[in-house]
């Protein structure tokens, strides 16, 4: 019993802090998850506190999964381990069953799961945890009760601090399709399903049905045709980054122009502008200045309505050019509103949050190739 403790100790311990860390690495994209989840279950006055839930949600995955892989509070952190994993396997359950959503957020973008695989991850989670239960007098604290303390001050500290750093600097890690060094243009364009098209007819001599691979010039003298049959003989793949359009204030479609420019663009994300920072358009105003005396295109995409833009400039007392982008593609190109991307002939070179905005100088030194 105490090999099968052990083993399913690691492995819950491992999977929850795996599952804290990529929620922490990007607690304003599992912010939105939770946000779908209020809607599904009509909680939607929870909304306001979504992103302070997931920074909970993930720094407790974390400290549990480390208790547990230390030993420390042994009673304790099963039990918390226990109603966590029995809620997160109820709305697993629910989500797939009533077919709510495609994607459950448990592993955030790093590993995408249908919530049918993550109810069975869950469930096993659940079975594993069980198995604690039963074996719990076999599980020991690893260091004495003083040294445990200090590491579980240094865990809490850790779970802590990573989420406000991601939270205030962007992903450590960018799962997303637009992480620096990703084309955006090429991520548009899928690969189409290969098909193989087949006749089905019946044979006027034999009265009998027969699929051909092709039909031939007489085949009227011998088949009479029934149906066409299309099989699929390689899956293709599907567009990385869809429903991606930029358009003007006229509605005039700019995607192309702006994504292929082959030289170095600035694009500012502000993806909704009532939520948007003003304070950082002092720093942003003398980028887009610099930007344009060097003959480098600056624009902002945003979603809002144009008589907002308007009065936003006005606000902020920008020149800055303004187009039209999806709301939900613009939260997902940046965890920043607003935000600030470097592209060149479609590819992203750098991203920055708007707490650490650079120079326009530091850019052409660090990131433009001569």
């Amino acid at each position: 019993m105490r090999g099968l403790t052990n083993i399913a100790r690691f492995l819950v311990g491992v999977v929850f802090i795996f599952s804290g860390w990529i929620k922490a690495n990007d607690t304003i994209g599992y912010s939105y998850k939770l946000v779908e989840y209020f809607e599904i279950f009509r909680f939607d006055f929870l909304n306001p506190i979504a992103l302070p839930l997931a920074v909970c949600i993930c720094i407790f995955e974390m400290i549990l999964g480390f208790a547990l892989l230390i030993g420390a509070r042994v009673k304790l952190t099963l039990w918390l381990l226990l109603l966590m994993i029995l809620f997160f396997t109820f709305l697993t359950f629910y989500s797939a069953y009533f077919n709510k959503m495609t994607n459950c957020g448990s592993f955030g973008d790093a590993i995408s799961l249908t919530h049918w695989e993550s109810f069975i991850k869950d469930f096993i989670l659940l079975v594993l945890i069980i198995i604690l239960f039963i074996g719990k007098d076999e599980i020991n604290s690893t260091f004495g009760p003083r040294l445990e303390n200090v590491l579980m001050i240094m865990a809490l500290i850790a779970a802590i601090t990573f989420p406000f750093y991601t939270y205030n600097y962007l992903p450590v890690v960018d799962f997303r399709p637009y992480a620096n060094g990703k084309n955006i243009l090429a991520q548009t364009k899928g690969i189409s399903d290969e098909l193989k098209y087949r006749y089905k007819v019946k044979d006027k001599r034999t009265g009998k049905e027969k699929v051909l691979d092709k039909l031939d010039s007489d085949h009227d003298k011998y088949y009479e045709f029934i149906e066409s049959v299309t099989e699929i003989t390689k899956k293709g793949i599907e567009p990385k980054i869809k429903d991606f359009s930029i358009s003007n204030l006229n509605g005039d479609d700019c995607t192309q122009k702006i994504i292929e420019n082959p030289d170095y663009n600035f694009l500012l994300v502000c993806y909704d502008l009532h939520l948007t920072n003003k304070e950082a358009f002092g720093k942003i105003n003398d980028l887009a200045i610099l930007s344009k005396q060097d003959h480098v295109k600056f624009i902002a995409l945003t979603s809002s309505k144009k008589d907002v833009i308007e009065q936003f400039k006005k606000d902020v007392k920008t020149d800055i050019d303004f187009y039209i982008t999806d709301g939900t593609v613009l939260k997902t190109m940046i965890r920043s509103n607003p935000g600030l991307m470097l592209l060149k002939d479609g590819t992203v070179q750098y991203k920055w949050h708007y707490h650490a905005l650079p120079s326009y100088t530091d850019v052409k030194q660090e990131h433009f190739k001569k």
